[in-house]
Order: C-alpha cells, then sequence, then structure tokens
C-alpha cells in the first residue's frame, strides 16, 4: 500500500448497492458509512470519508446536470488537494457516468473508481436489521475498488464484476446477471492522459482551466430554482431499422431522414448545442438514402456534430465498407471502437465546453489521434 493514501473520499448516490427494505430504497449516507467500514478489507488502515452528497437516487433517473453534480463535487475537493475517491452508484447508467467522469478529468492526476451491484449489500428480507446480504456481489466489488486505489495509479475506473477497466471502455452487456459488464485494457485518450503525479505548476494550470470554463456553476432561474447547466446542450440517437426505403421520396417519407430532419429543426428553434449518434448496423453500415444524404447535409451545416456508432457492443466501426463510407462524405465522423456511453460522454462533454461546431470538430479529432 501506498504511504501516500490515508483516506478515501466517498461518494454514494444510491444505486442497488446501497438500498434496503422492502420495497428497495438507497438508505442515508448517514446510516449507510458505518456499514461500509464494516466492509473494509482487514488488510487497510484507510479512512474512509462519506463526502456530503444529496444526490442520492435511482441511476436510471440521472440526467446532465446530475452528471455535472458530481463533476463539480469530485472537483471541489481535488481542488482541495484529495486525489483518492470511490464513487458508489446504481448499474444503469455506471458507464455513461463513468464515461463522463473519465472526459471531465482527462490530464489530471486523479484517481477515481466507480463500482456498482447488481444485488443489495444488505439482506433485502431483515427488514429490522443491518445483516451483509451473501448472496450479493456488493462487497465483492467494494473491496476490488478499494484495491484499485491502493495501486495508486491515476486515472478513473468502473471496478465491477472481478474486473477494473478504464470507464471509457465499460458497458453493461446483461441486464441481470453478475457478470453484466464487461470492459477493455486498448484504450487511447482520456485514459492515456492521466500522469501518476502532476507539478503543481501544471496542476493549478488545469484548475484554473476548468473553473474558469464555468462547467456545471449554479445559476438561478426565475423561479429561484437552481440550474447546474449555462446552457440547454442534447445528444440524440438514431437507430438504424429494416424499415422501408424509397430513395426517390423526401425526408418526410423517410424515418431515418425525419427524425434528423426534426432534431435539426429542434436544435435551431431553440438554439441549442446538439449532436447525433447514428447506431449502425455491424461494422457502421447504415441505410442510404437521397433524404438521409440530404439531411447530413443540413446538420452539417446547421453545426450538429453527426458520429457513427455501431449496434453491436463490441468491435466498434469500420469505413471499410461501402455501405457505411458514404457518410463520410456527408460530414459524418466515425466513432472508432468508442463504445456507446463514450460516444456519449465526449460528444457532452465537447457540446459543454467547446463554444463552436468547428472547435468541437477539431477537439474530437484531437482525442482520436491521442495514444
Amino acid at each position: 500500500m501506498s504511504s501516500s493514501i490515508s483516506h478515501i473520499d466517498v461518494i454514494y448516490a444510491g444505486g442497488t448497492f446501497g438500498s434496503f427494505g422492502q420495497p428497495l430504497a438507497p438508505l442515508s449516507a448517514k446510516a449507510f458509512l458505518p456499514i461500509l467500514h464494516q466492509i473494509m478489507p482487514n488488510t487497510t488502515d484507510i479512512t474512509l470519508n462519506m463526502v456530503d452528497n444529496s444526490l442520492i437516487k435511482d441511476s436510471s433517473q440521472f440526467d446532465v446536470p446530475d452528471f455535472l453534480t458530481f463533476y463539480r463535487l469530485i472537483l471541489k475537493h481535488y481542488a482541495q488537494g484529495q486525489r483518492y475517491f470511490l464513487l458508489i452508484t446504481g448499474t444503469d447508467t455506471l458507464s455513461y457516468l463513468g464515461a463522463f467522469l473519465a472526459e471531465a478529468f482527462a490530464n489530471s492526476d486523479i484517481r477515481l473508481v466507480l463500482t456498482a451491484s447488481m444485488r443489495p449489500l444488505l439482506d433485502p428480507t431483515r427488514l429490522t436489521d443491518y445483516v451483509i446480504n451473501p448472496q450479493s456481489d456488493a462487497k465483492d466489488n467494494f473491496h476490488l475498488a478499494i484495491g484499485q486505489l491502493l495501486k495508486d495509479k491515476a486515472g478513473v475506473y468502473v471496478a465491477i464484476g472481478n474486473d477494473v477497466w478504464p470507464a471509457q471502455t465499460v458497458q453493461k452487456l446483461h441486464s441481470h446477471d453478475m457478470l453484466a459488464f464487461s470492459g477493455h485494457q486498448k484504450v487511447g485518450y482520456p485514459a492515456s492522459s492521466y500522469q501518476d503525479r502532476l507539478s503543481q505548476t501544471t496542476k493549478t494550470m488545469w484548475l484554473e482551466q476548468h473553473h474558469q470554463s464555468n462547467i456545471g456553476k449554479i445559476n438561478h432561474n426565475h423561479n429561484g430554482q437552481s440550474s447546474l447547466l449555462k446552457k440547454p446542450c442534447c445528444v440524440q440517437v438514431i437507430y438504424a431499422l429494416p424499415s422501408h426505403i424509397d430513395d426517390h421520396a423526401d425526408e418526410h417519407m423517410n424515418i431515418h431522414a425525419s427524425q434528423l430532419r426534426h432534431i435539426i429543426t429542434q436544435a435551431e428553434k431553440n438554439n441549442t448545442p446538439t449532436a447525433v449518434i447514428l447506431m449502425s448496423y455491424g461494422e457502421g453500415n447504415f441505410p442510404k438514402s437521397h433524404a438521409m444524404q440530404t439531411m447530413l447535409n443540413l446538420a452539417y451545416q446547421a453545426g450538429i456534430m453527426v458520429i457513427n456508432s455501431s449496434q453491436a457492443l463490441l468491435g466498434g466501426v469500420s469505413d471499410n465498407y461501402a455501405a457505411g463510407s458514404w457518410l463520410a462524405d456527408c460530414h459524418v465522423i466515425s466513432g472508432g471502437r468508442l463504445t456507446l456511453p463514450a460516444i456519449y460522454a465526449r460528444l457532452l462533454w465537447l457540446l459543454l465546453t467547446c463554444d463552436s461546431p468547428k472547435r468541437r470538430r477539431q477537439r474530437w479529432q484531437h482525442t482520436v489521434s491521442q495514444v
């Protein structure tokens, strides 16, 4: 164990991991922290510091402001000198949140591990006291996450199901199996950007850049309600489906073109920074039509980034097939081997941090060139 690690900041965000009772509901952080101390590995003397966080709910209900809440919460403590973080959340959006935080903390020396569980840590049949559930994967996942932090290696990781992966590679493959997640170690940016040690000057510059960007600063609307978004942004998905395609029909008669036309109209009407992910077949094959070509070119003119991805969970997309190569002529960018959560996270971060479509495209190309 590295002697530099004296305590870990724990952010408890709910999820199945910390749920209790019938029906299951997340425990409060105050009730949950003593339970975490009970299951700490006997080989460590690390102190767990429960970070004050009121955002505790089912992860399927997380939205962009919630992602920004976690980013700003971690950023606050990172700026105060803490480098070791454990985020306990739910499995539904685990891969999306992990990929987003990986983008957000790129080029830092943070150690952040996200974990979750498919079954609750506590026995749901015992309603009068807290008893560890022997059938749960939560304790093992918790130990796995602690073990990763003790390696003292910079980066953002997901620890679950007996494996630890860079967060940007993780995706959920099964709805309820204990080994529901998968990832890999062949990664580029942002995993390649982390540094185990930053000089104080470099860290100060990194923090100044993030603080000056105003990302996630709390504003108040006319009702006095807080908002974490300076400006709404939107990432949309269009799935390739085997629908009838009449190449002579206009966009109203083509389901894919019609969806994109609606997205363009809304983005222009509301002046909303927008990006689109095409979920193609196989290695990136998307049904070609004159209407879709027209709409893709209009999307480019409207400043909407369009990324090509695959409905296949593994392998990514290729530009070698004619059925997909036409997309490049319409300014569609290849998602490469990035997963859907990773593409979503990168697009969201670009929409939040880059003030022009040109800058977003340049930044995307820069990140994919990083090894």
